[in-house]
């Protein structure tokens, strides 16, 4: 359906520019779609602490291959996006972030200034990655944990040591897995207490 075109000579002209660069996606619109199977909207958020083992695993490889295609077609500088970029979960909110906002920009539904808000977004995002791999500490060939202050009456927080990573994408296959197994663990752990609490299988 299209919306009515407002009457230009009662409409405040800045308004108006800006409502034509409106970054807002209705998924609900009435637009008619050749197929009911592909009348789907654009992802949501990625919620990365509610994700299921198989969720993340998924996640996992689709923002690896993602970040990839970014810093080569943008010429991305490590102080922007480290090789390390999965051990920090600052850079891995902020990336997926970016993967879903640009999965939406192309849709084929997005308004055409989609790719437009996109940038203006990334240029904004890259400041807050240089910001955030700047204070983790990732380098090039070596990471180490992000470093965490303990408030008074916490425990002391443990020494950091930088580690040498000879193999990228070895390491990130192994990171993965260790996330995968520990969610599967945890879902085994949750199934396991609801047998014991109502004595039923499924």
């Amino acid at each position: 359906m299209v919306d009515e075109l407002p009457d230009m000579g009662e409409v405040d002209p800045g308004e108006a520019a800006e409502d034509e660069f409106d970054e807002s996606y209705d998924p609900d619109s009435d637009a008619p779609a050749a197929d009911e199977d592909d009348a789907a909207g654009p992802p949501g958020p990625v919620n990365w602490n509610l994700l299921t083992a198989d969720a993340a695993e998924e996640e996992w490889l689709a923002l690896n291959e993602w970040v990839h295609w970014l810093r080569h077609t943008y010429g991305l500088p490590v102080a922007v996006v480290p090789p390390f970029w999965h051990r920090h979960p600052a850079l891995v909110w902020e990336l997926s972030a970016l993967h879903i906002h640009w999965l939406c920009a192309i849709h084929p539904e997005a308004k055409g200034s989609a790719m437009l808000v996109w940038h203006r977004d990334f240029t904004e995002a890259q400041e807050r990655l240089r910001h955030w791999t700047a204070a983790c500490g990732t380098r090039l060939t070596t990471d180490r944990p992000t470093r965490r202050i303990a408030w008074p009456g916490e425990p002391d927080t443990d020494p950091i040591e930088d580690i040498v990573i000879p193999n990228r994408e070895e390491d990130f296959v192994e990171y993965m897995h260790a996330d995968v197994e520990a969610r599967r663990r945890a879902e085994d752990q949750f199934i396991a207490g609801l047998v014991l609490s109502t004595g039923e299988v499924s």
